[in-house]
């Protein structure tokens, strides 16, 4: 009884036991991940080391926008953006940063709204004149950052800001990291202008 069955089911017990093609079959399960992982792991260290160089590079710039020079370039922040394109060695693109540089009386103002009455005690602006403002950076309206354009003048606080969208290096990790094939990357820093005078130079 038991013969003419493990006769039948040889074949069967053969596939069980053969080894050949395993390897093939164990990648193209696992290959996609592993790729995908690699390619995860380089994007994200390319990610990493563009927004440290990003940061070096403004951290440079803003020391030498400190001393009010503009030195070769028509104006200080084209001289700052030319620091930053050298320290970034040309991986970020400088035509497509966005540099913002904003003035503060005070480091305790960076980043605040121009101070108001708050007339109904609701705690936000509800509009003048029924509750009145100080127009801190002077161009008519209140602001909910009361920074004003520029890179300031002797011993003003300035916040400088760098954004760059990455470009990343494949498409593969779209729809996990970024917004269409580009990763948004910033750096900022805040320092006090040097007591520069006439000489220093403008823009």
């Amino acid at each position: 009884m038991l013969a003419p069955f493990l006769l039948r089911c040889a074949p069967a017990l053969r596939f069980l036991r053969d080894r050949q093609g395993v390897a093939a079959l164990e990648f193209a399960l696992l290959g996609a991940l592993i790729v995908t992982l690699a390619v995860g792991i380089i994007e994200f260290a390319m990610i990493l080391f563009v927004n440290t160089l990003m940061e070096g590079g403004l951290r440079e710039a803003a020391r030498y926008g400190v001393t009010g020079f503009s030195g070769g370039a028509a104006t200080r922040q084209e001289a700052v953006l030319a620091i930053v394109g050298q320290h970034t060695r040309g991986l970020v693109d400088i035509e497509e940063v966005s540099l913002e540089t904003l003035v503060y009386p005070g480091f305790a103002e960076v980043g605040q709204p121009e101070p108001f009455t708050d007339a109904n005690g609701n705690g936000s602006y509800d509009g003048a004149p029924a509750e009145p403002f100080t127009d801190i950076n002077g161009n008519g309206v209140w602001d909910s950052d009361m920074g004003a354009a520029g890179l300031g003048g002797p011993g003003d606080i300035v916040l400088y800001t760098l954004s760059y969208d990455w470009p990343l290096m494949t498409g593969l990790l779209d729809g996990v990291i970024g917004t269409d094939g580009r990763m948004p990357l910033d750096a900022s820093i805040v320092v006090r202008n040097e007591p520069f005078g006439a000489a220093g130079g403008g823009g």
